[in-house]
Order: C-alpha cells, then structure tokens, then sequence
C-alpha cells in the first residue's frame, strides 16, 4: 500500500510538469519520513552528494566534452571525407556515411543526443540537397545516433553499472559486437531504401583519394585506439579513459589547427546542463533508493515474480516488455535510475549475468530513445530536420526493427555480447 502511494505522488508529480529528478527526492523523502519518521531527513544532504561523487560518474562529463571538442575541432569532418572516400561510392552513399562517422563518434561521445547534435546539423541539409526526403535523412540520423548508447563508451552504461553495482568496463565490451550487427542492419535497411528510391551514389571508388582521406583522418583515429585499447588493457579504468579522450581529443584538434573556439563553448555548455541533468537525477535516486531498501520494496518485487516463474528466458520476456514501455515514457538515464535498483535482486535471485543484463537494458532504452512520445534523439533529429516527427517514424520502424532484431539475439543468445567478455575478463 505505501508503495502505491508513493508510485502515486511521483506520477502525479511527473505529470503536472515537476522535473523528475525533483518529483524522484520529493516521493523519496515522503517514503522515508511515512517509514523512519523525521529522523530519516538529517542525512539527507549528505548523501545525495555522496550519490552524485562516485568516482565512475567523472566519466559523464568527460566523455560529453571528448565529444564536444571533437566536434568543435574539425576532427568530424575528416573522418566524414574518410568515410565517404570508403563507402560514397555504394548507392544512397550519404546514408551509408551517416550510420558510419555515427559509428566511430559513438566511440568518443557516449551521448546518443550529442551525436545526431554533431552529425545532423551537417549531415542532414547535406542528405537534402542530394535529394534525400527529410523523414528519411532525420530516421537515418536518428537511429544510427543510438549506436552511441550501445557501442563503447556509453552513458548509460556508466550509470547502470553505478546502478547494479557491476562492472563498467566489462559492460564496454560486451556492447562491441552488438553495436557491429547493429550498424550493419541499419546500413542494409538503408541499401534498401536507396534501391527503391533511385537514391543517389556520391563519389566513384578512388584508392589514391581513400588513402588521402585516410591520412587526413589518421590523427583521429587515435582517440578510439587510446579509449579502448586503454580500457580494454587494462592500463586505465573507464573514467580515467574519459579523462585521456579529453586529452587526445584536444592535442589532435591541436594538430588539425581547427579548433572553432565560439562553438566548442556553445557545446562545452550544453554538455554541462546535460551533465547537470544527469548527476541531479542520480542524487535524487539516493533518497528512493534509501526508501525502497529499508521497505525492502526490490525484494518482495523479486519473489514476487519468481513465485510465478523461475525460467530465465521468461523473466528476460517480461523485463524487456517493462523496458520497452518505461522507454516510451523516461528518459535513459532516469529509466536506469529509476528501475535498474529495483529489478537487480530479481536478476541476481534467477541467475542472470548482470552484465548481459546490462546490456539488455541499454538497448531496451536505445529503443525508447526512438519511440514517441518522450523520443529525445528523435525529437532532435526532427527538429534539425525540419521534419514532422510522425512522418519520420513512419520511416524509423525500419530501423527500430533492427534494433529490436539485436535486442531479441543478445537477449536470448548472450554469447554475442559476452563472449569477448568471458575472453579478456573471465
């Protein structure tokens, strides 16, 4: 009953408008005094800063302005000259160049709204002018944006990993050949669409051009090999991977003699309110988080369920409904906040790898981050589109459909994401 009420006062909250990390304290603070009385409010402070200092979370901001910087130094358009040295010559070449420099860009960033924020707003007029449809050219963007969330480094990961208490870096490389099958069905649905429409190639195959490109782009190229060649080696931990893309980023920015100081500062705030958002809302989970472990709400949740089903791949059925839907409706990092504490006793009690889980979750909000009505990667891509955003999901399903291919085969065949997990860590 008092969890009714509570889940009651945070909807209610949520739905007059109040932001969600201050209808998250409120609900929790309500929660603890109904339990503990005013006593439980002395600590309050306290912990909600030691919520929001954890050492792994450094990595947020530094991966949010790794990204900034690169996009600020020049360091996106080389490898867009690269990509389209490489891939232009394919039909609908630009879409394919799109899913691509998204690919390399979720290496630095970890923000799928960072991305589609740098790719789009050069990407799409160029994918207009070229006779793209502005739905296609903003779902393109859109859904090869949220490879930023599954492949290394990822936000979302960090936060999870926070969450559950699990390892960060393992979470990284289990997200690696998910992320490859993603962004080749992406670019296959994207074939497809050329085809249909007679969409145009952009340049004839040149080798002399290819590895002009290329040595333009070779500076660049470093930043992934630094972020999980160290992470992976095991010579430096996520965050301080996060410190030396920081670095890198800007000693290659250096190099490019590029460096856009109006627009790096435009990004550099941008990413900090982002940044802000985030560490709000984690300082925030603290006090839900204190209330649902004295009422041992995750507990009563887990056996619960297991008093219904034991059987694994059932469990993983239900909680990937409960993902899909709660995407729809939060925001990423609030969905991982908000839930990841509760359901981590179920995954523990029915045998479930948290770090496939891990990744389960990260694609489940991937997902969301492309389904209205919160939708945030896909309200921005519209927006710098210019495009109405249920003419854009009309296209996107497509795209969603590979999305949810990859999250069905890491669901129910873990040995896709965890086998270079088992090889470097187990």
């Amino acid at each position: 009953m008092l969890m009714l009420l509570i889940f009651v006062a945070l909807l209610a909250m949520m739905c007059i408008n109040v932001p969600i990390a201050v209808a998250l304290a409120m609900a929790g603070v309500l929660g603890l005094v109904l339990t503990e009385g005013m006593s439980s409010l002395v600590t309050i402070a306290l912990d909600m800063y030691n919520g929001a200092t954890k050492f792994s979370l450094i990595a947020i901001p530094m991966f949010v302005l790794a990204g900034a910087i690169m996009n600020a130094g020049g360091i996106t358009d080389r490898l867009i000259n690269f990509v389209s040295a490489l891939i232009g010559f394919v039909r609908g070449g630009l879409a394919m160049i799109n899913i691509g420099v998204s690919l390399f860009f979720a290496e630095i960033s970890g923000s799928a709204v960072a991305d589609v924020a740098a790719m789009g707003s050069i990407l799409i007029p160029q994918m207009k002018k070229r006779g793209y449809s502005a739905p296609f050219a903003a779902a393109v963007t859109s859904s090869s944006a949220s490879l930023a969330i599954i492949i290394p480094p990822s936000i979302p990961m960090i936060l999870y990993a926070a969450s559950a208490n699990t390892s960060v870096e393992q979470l990284f490389v289990a997200g690696i050949v998910p992320g490859l099958i993603g962004a080749a069905g992406l670019m296959a649905v994207a074939y497809g669409f050329a085809v249909r429409y007679d969409l145009p190639t952009e340049e004839a195959f040149n080798i002399p051009r290819l590895k002009e490109t290329f040595v333009e782009a070779l500076p660049a190229f470093a930043l992934p090999v630094i972020i999980l060649g160290g992470i992976f080696g095991g010579f430096v931990t996520a965050t301080e991977a996060a410190g030396l893309a920081v670095v890198a980023a800007l000693a290659v920015s250096a190099w490019y003699r590029n460096l856009d100081l109006r627009h790096l500062r435009t990004a550099m705030l941008d990413g900090g309110i982002q940044t802000a958002v985030v560490m709000l809302l984690v300082a925030a989970s603290v006090l839900m988080g204190g209330f649902l472990t004295r009422a041992q709400i995750p507990q009563q949740i887990a056996e619960g369920i297991l008093s219904i089903t034991s059987e694994q791949w059932l469990i993983l059925l239900i909680l990937n409904v409960f993902f899909l839907v709660i995407g729809f409706f939060l925001h990423s990092a609030a969905a991982i906040i908000l839930v990841v504490p509760i359901v981590i006793p179920l995954i523990n009690a029915a045998g479930i790898d948290p770090v496939h889980f891990g990744l389960v979750v990260t694609l489940n909000l991937a997902i969301g981050q492309q389904t209205p009505p919160v939708a945030s990667v896909l309200i921005t891509s519209c927006a710098v589109a210019r495009a109405n955003i249920w003419e854009v999901s009309k296209v996107n399903v497509w795209f969603v459909a590979v999305l949810l291919a990859v999250l069905m085969l890491c669901t129910y065949v873990p040995s896709v994401p965890l086998f270079l997990v088992e090889y470097f860590y187990r």
